[in-house]
């Protein structure tokens, strides 16, 4: 019996783009084509994010500015959610709105309480074009939910308001280049 391969293992460690590039600014486009361009593209994503240690990662967070995210991040009850979706569209976000603590691997090192659903849904394609719907709750929700954020040009820092913002804004200006 052949055992599936480890995402990332294949693929390659790209630079992480950071707050302030206009990519993670802009809303992706759609992707057209299914692929080895694409399937390329999301092994790199898993091993970027491994390399970086996240949790999730967009592809417009390498400076790919279509619409795909990896992740591999537990729910609240510590079960593994392990996949990636292609062209995601959000289809609930309900339940609880909680408060909690919320980074990016484009904002390494900083972190704040950001308010996000207890659950979302997100419905979306694999690589080979096959349909997928993923259902989260807890931290899970919380990933899909910031994962698709960045797909359409947000990041968390711009779901947060007065103090709260302009602490963290102040602190990434204030990081080291």
């Amino acid at each position: 019996m052949r055992r599936a391969s480890i995402p990332g293992t294949r693929g390659r460690v790209r630079p992480v783009t950071l707050l302030g590039e206009s990519v993670l600014q802009t809303p992706c486009a759609q992707v057209t084509d299914f692929g080895p361009e694409l399937a390329r593209l999301v092994e790199d994503m898993f091993a970027t994010m491994y390399a970086a240690r996240g949790v999730g990662l967009a592809a417009n967070q390498i400076g790919e500015p279509l619409r795909v995210f990896v992740y591999d991040c537990p729910d609240d009850e510590e079960v593994r959610h392990l996949g990636h979706v292609v062209n995601p569209r959000l289809v609930a976000a309900d339940g609880v709105v909680l408060r909690g603590p919320e980074g990016c691997l484009s904002l390494p090192g900083l972190e704040a309480g950001t308010e996000r659903y207890d659950r979302a849904v997100v419905e979306g394609f694999t690589v080979d074009g096959e349909p997928v719907t993923v259902e989260g709750t807890g931290w899970f929700a919380r990933c899909l939910q910031h994962e698709c954020d960045h797909l359409d040009g947000g990041l968390y820092v711009d779901r947060l308001s007065g103090r709260r913002q302009r602490r963290v804004m102040r602190r990434w200006s204030r990081r080291k280049p």
